[in-house]
């Protein structure tokens, strides 16, 4: 039996991790602010459970943003958001690991791009928005090594355009001797 890919390695470790926070919230921290100014705790889980429920009709089906439609719009976590992040992550990691997978293209709205870059992609979310809602629920706030390096290289060639999108603040000069959590969160535009 062949070792599974790195990428699935650290996406299995950023779906876990995540998951651990999501069944740590508290019923009254719902609505609790995060470090992501315009979301509370509810919606920051609502915004990782919608990225991961794309994933079976992007990688699984070959489906186009379009074909999905408006199916997959609107309040996913329903009354249950700890069921709904366990149910779309489970779907998620189970497209990704399918044969030959993570070699097919993605549609994705802003273009095409390689299923194992689009996972990379989603694992760098998961590490950074774990941290965030780490800190909105008083959870360890700090991250595994490997998950931080791991985002850290997939987010410093693309970092001065994070800003640009609207959803990151400016990136920060990290201080000197940084810890690699220090980088990443620096990189995002995160206040540590």
């Amino acid at each position: 039996m062949s070792e599974p890919h790195p990428v699935l390695v650290r996406q299995a470790e950023a779906l876990e991790l995540f998951g651990r926070r999501v069944h740590a919230i508290h019923d009254d921290q719902w609505e609790a602010p995060t470090p992501c100014t315009a979301w509370s705790v509810r919606d920051l889980v609502g915004h990782l459970v919608s990225e991961q429920a794309w994933v079976p009709a992007l990688v699984r089906d070959g489906a186009t943003v379009d074909a999905v439609g408006d199916s997959l719009d609107g309040d996913l976590l329903g009354p249950d958001p700890v069921g709904a992040w366990e149910a779309v992550a489970g779907a998620s990691r189970a497209a990704f690991a399918e044969p030959g997978a993570l070699g097919r293209t993605v549609h994705l709205s802003f273009g095409d791009m390689q299923a194992d870059d689009y996972c990379a992609q989603l694992v760098t979310d998961l590490t950074v928005h774990t941290w965030d809602l780490s800190r909105a629920i008083g959870a360890d706030e700090q991250l595994p090594e490997d998950l931080l390096s791991f985002a850290v290289r997939e987010v410093t060639p693309h970092a001065a355009e994070l800003e640009k999108s609207g959803l990151f603040a400016a990136p920060e000069e990290p201080p000197p001797g940084a810890d690699v959590q220090t980088k990443l969160l620096c990189l995002v535009g995160r206040r540590p």
